[in-house]
């Protein structure tokens, strides 16, 4: 078998060898993307928050006519308010643990700053984003954080400050990726210095993993950078974290909605103010997973379509060929070699088509990198792609194909 022949038979039918060839290109340019996009959403939904997820809930509350905080005093009496929510939370007889808390990992609602090794420094001096969590002594207990380094905070390190308050805690907690961003050689009882700020905080633990409560691209270079402070935030609306026993997650999200209005009616509680961390989750890459579904969808129909066209064009073109079918078999010709001649015909179609669609997946990748911060798409992805396109063409050929060489000579000598 050679070349020649084929090319020769090829060049009769340039319309289909080039809308065949253009199709594919297409397919391996788009489903590359799409599947590399489709691994980055998939990575990103399956990543650990460094929590314990399970039985673990968040409530969010504000109180009416609570204090502004504004005022002197303000501060005292709100922390007073928050002080009777956890002594009624913590009374429950289902619940494990509570924890006053700004955010939570993929909440989409953080406090962000920057850590150094300097006082009066901040990013611009090369040094590490991080998000900052506030709670108390029960933090990690309620979270679920795996402590590595140091010590948990004690209710003498916690203090309570105004939301609008500024200052830096003197003691922090830091996720293991921070601290090896800012002390490789280990950072408990070594000081950093956050937000620019000249005064010292000194490291005295080390968790294993807390994500960033963003979800978005540009956490990503930060995403396990967080700091843990021994501070209550007091304002006129309040976070609480709840980790419940062991299966009664969904007990305790019904009663503690009656239990807060007990303790102080004056509050706006609304549907949306109890979610489990499953829900949090879920809410927080529903676009994601809504993103990888649709591209799926579109790479099985697009695969599914360039099949289908060369399914349809190697059977008109085995139905135009049968004089040269007979031929080729009363001067000996094997059913085995029809059917070669068919799959290297489509390999050589495939390949054009590959080589087209490798530098438009190249191309393509580079436009969505300028425009929507995709990262550079791996060679592998472009290698797995052309083999799967050359043996998409060898599946979807071999049925017209398997006919063609099944042709007797004597009926397609005659069919002329």
């Amino acid at each position: 078998m050679t070349l020649h022949p084929m090319i020769a038979a090829l060049r009769k039918h340039k319309a289909g060898v080039v809308l065949i060839s253009l199709q594919i290109a297409l397919t391996l340019a788009i489903v590359c993307n799409a599947i590399f996009i489709i691994g980055e959403r998939v990575q990103r939904v399956n990543r650990p928050t460094g929590l314990d997820e399970s039985n673990l809930m968040l409530v969010t509350q504000q109180w009416v006519g609570a204090p502004s905080g504004d005022q002197p005093g303000d501060t005292d009496k709100l922390d007073s308010l928050l002080q009777a929510d956890l002594a009624a939370l913590r009374a429950m007889p289902d619940v494990a643990s509570v924890v006053p808390i700004n955010s939570l990992p993929l909440l989409n609602s953080s406090w962000n700053g920057s850590a150094a090794l300097k006082p009066g420094t901040d990013l611009r001096g090369g040094n590490a984003r991080t998000t900052y969590y506030f709670g108390d002594e029960h933090m990690l207990k309620t979270l679920g954080l795996k402590l590595v380094a140091g010590r948990a905070f004690t209710a003498a390190d916690v203090q309570h400050r105004g939301f609008r308050d500024q200052g830096e805690p003197p003691i922090a907690i830091v996720t293991q990726a921070l601290a090896n961003k800012l002390f490789p050689q280990g950072a408990v009882g070594k000081v950093m210095y956050l937000d620019g700020s000249n005064t010292p905080t000194t490291i005295i633990g080390v968790v294993e993993r807390l994500q960033v409560p963003g979800t978005g691209s540009w956490t990503n270079s930060f995403v396990w950078n967080a700091t843990l402070e021994p501070i209550r935030l007091n304002a006129n609306f309040s976070r609480y974290a709840i980790r419940t026993k062991p299966g009664r997650l969904q007990a305790v999200m019904k009663a503690v909605t009656p239990v807060l209005y007990g303790v102080n009616p004056m509050r706006v509680l609304d549907d949306d103010s109890v979610k489990s961390f499953a829900d949090i989750r879920a809410e927080a890459y529903r676009a994601d997973v809504g993103m990888a579904v649709l591209m799926g969808v579109v790479c099985l129909i697009l695969i599914g379509v360039t099949a289908a066209g060369i399914v349809g064009l190697t059977s008109f073109w085995v139905g135009q060929r049968h004089r040269q079918i007979g031929v080729r078999r009363a001067l000996g010709a094997r059913k085995a070699d029809i059917l070669h001649y068919f799959q290297a015909e489509n390999l050589l179609i495939a390949g054009i088509g590959a080589v087209i669609g490798v530098l438009l997946a190249i191309g393509l990748n580079l436009w969505l990198m300028h425009h929507y911060e995709m990262d550079r798409l791996p060679v592998l992805y472009v290698i797995t792609g052309v083999a799967a396109v050359l043996m998409l063409g060898q599946a979807a050929v071999f049925a017209p194909a398997r006919r063609a060489s099944n042709v007797p000579p004597v009926v397609a000598t005659r069919s002329v």
